[in-house]
């Protein structure tokens, strides 16, 4: 029964290291597309605040500043909060290696592998109910559009 669990673990996380093989221009193509969509996006709400509040020319661009403003803001701010985001990352890193390290030298080598192999399993599932979580948020267009 352990052998079959192993084995399977194995497997799934061979495909799984197979399956996140990227290169960099997936990577760029995948930005710009997402770049594109959120414009689109920003694109929509403006036309439809335009349209629900009856602003003029005037107002519609004074918004579309405040919002690159805003966005100018935010994405310093990000900047600005990168070494701190790092800095923690290092130390959480740090922590789960003194954590492994600690393990390994209470568990036999057969239980430090099933237990290994159970944290793996345990983050793949998390992985998985975050990206079918994700996909719940998105909004279906399954009803009419309301008249107004």
């Amino acid at each position: 029964m352990k052998k079959l669990v192993l084995a399977i673990a194995f497997i799934g996380m061979g495909s799984f290291a197979m399956a996140q093989q990227t290169t960099p221009q997936d990577k760029q193509a995948r930005a710009a597309e997402m770049k594109q969509k959120m414009q689109h996006r920003e694109q929509e709400r403006l036309e439809k605040m335009q349209k629900d509040l009856n602003l003029n020319q005037s107002q519609v661009a004074q918004i579309k500043a405040l919002h690159e403003q805003r966005k100018a803001e935010m994405k310093a701010d990000f900047e600005k909060n990168k070494e701190v985001r790092m800095a923690k990352m290092e130390e959480m890193k740090a922590k789960r290696a003194q954590m492994d390290a600690d393990m390994k030298k209470i568990l036999t080598p057969e239980q430090y592998d099933k237990w290994q192999a159970d944290r793996k399993a345990k983050m793949e599932a998390r992985k998985v109910a975050m990206k079918d979580k994700k996909m719940m948020r998105k909004p279906m267009n399954t009803a009419a559009p309301e008249a107004k």
